[in-house]
């Protein structure tokens, strides 16, 4: 665990968020940090699938970086091949 130096507006965020959402300011700040990683990595996901990402990595036995970064696909998707007559 480290000490992250937060700006006094952003920790009145935090704890405005936290509040609301029933987590603790340490529990808020790693969802959104969570949540702002795996943006980075996947784009083009909207929020929703972030979301679902969260949660089968949970199922799985939490949120592993290395193997979110393999799994990131920054290629565009293949064509078909196509058949010569």
């Amino acid at each position: 665990m480290g000490i992250v130096k937060l700006s006094d507006h952003m920790h009145e965020n935090l704890r405005l968020a936290s509040t609301a959402l029933s987590r603790s300011i340490n529990a808020q700040a790693e969802h959104w940090m969570r949540i702002g990683m795996l943006a980075e990595l996947h784009p083009d996901l909207p929020h929703a699938q972030i979301c679902q990402m969260l949660i089968r990595a949970e199922l799985q036995g939490g949120l592993d970086l290395a193997q979110l970064a393999r799994s990131a696909d920054t290629s565009p998707p293949a064509k078909p091949a196509r058949r010569v007559q």
